[in-house]
C-alpha cells in the first residue's frame, strides 16, 4: 500500500533513494557485506538503492520505524514526511506532500 503521499510518487521516490543513499552501511538491508557491496558498480548500487527505497516506501505504510544498517527510518504522519537518521542525527527527511 505504502505511505499516503500528495507530492508525485516518482519525485518522493528519488528524493528517499538519495537519502538513504547517506546510509553508509545500507547494504545490510539486503545482507551483504561491505566486500560485496564494494564490488558493485556505481550503477548497480544506486539500482540497489533505488530497490530498496521503494521496498521501504511501501513497508512503512505497515510499519512507522524500519532500521537500515546504522540508520534508522521513520514515517511521521503528522508531519508527512520520511525522517531518515543515524543515531539521535538526522541526516536529511523527504516530504510526502
Amino acid at each position: 500500500m505504502g505511505v499516503k503521499h500528495g507530492r508525485d510518487y516518482e519525485g518522493i521516490l528519488t528524493d528517499l533513494t538519495a537519502a538513504i543513499g547517506r546510509i553508509p552501511d545500507r547494504y545490510v538491508f539486503f545482507e551483504m557485506d561491505e566486500e560485496e557491496w564494494g564490488r558493485l558498480g556505481e550503477a548497480e548500487q544506486l539500482e540497489v538503492d533505488e530497490a530498496l527505497a521503494e521496498d521501504l516506501f511501501y513497508a512503512l505504510g505497515e510499519e512507522s520505524v524500519i532500521s537500515v544498517g546504522s540508520g534508522v527510518v521513520i514515517h511521521d504522519k503528522e508531519q508527512h514526511r520520511i525522517h531518515i537518521l543515524i543515531g539521535e542525527e538526522e541526516l536529511t527527511f523527504v516530504p510526502l506532500i
